[in-house]
């Protein structure tokens, strides 16, 4: 009989990748692509153009600055609900380092909560578990098959 087993999780990479998705919620709150603005300025050219085009260059920009702002609303609100359903602690570890508009460090947090630098990594690192299955963007080791030689 096969025994049941549960893929073993990459804590270092499952990690990182609540880290790049926190990050990427604090960029997403502080930006708007100033490349994808419409243009004003008038062209002129000596060659007729001919295009099949149903859109201006204005009108596509609008639209992908609107799909950008969709997603952009759906991945905070994704980050944003995910986080709420975090204990009071391991929320407040996440809002106070990740989500605040200007950089704060681990150091800074522990003590402003009140809490021991021990608890707060403990505390922490189950709430990055908590997000990468909330989020589903855990990482998992890959099995290594056995080779049998005949």
């Amino acid at each position: 009989m096969r025994e049941f087993m549960l893929p073993e999780i990459d804590r270092a990479a499952t990690k990182r990748a609540v880290e790049a998705a926190l990050e990427k919620y604090r960029v997403y709150l502080l930006t708007l692509r100033l490349d994808e603005m419409p243009r004003v300025t008038q062209c002129y050219s000596l060659v007729p153009t001919s295009s099949n085009q149903f859109r201006s260059s204005t009108e596509s920009i609008a639209i992908r600055n609107v799909d950008y702002e969709r997603e952009r609303e759906e991945y905070i609100r994704r980050i944003t609900s995910a986080v709420n359903r975090l204990s009071k602690w391991e929320r407040a570890i996440i809002v106070r380092r990740y989500m605040s508009f200007e950089d704060v460090y681990d150091y800074e947090v522990y003590p402003e909560l009140g809490m021991s630098e021990r608890k707060y990594y403990r505390l922490k690192s189950r709430a990055f578990y908590k997000l990468a299955f909330a989020l589903k963007i855990e990482v998992y080791r890959e099995e290594k098959s056995e080779v049998t030689l005949s």
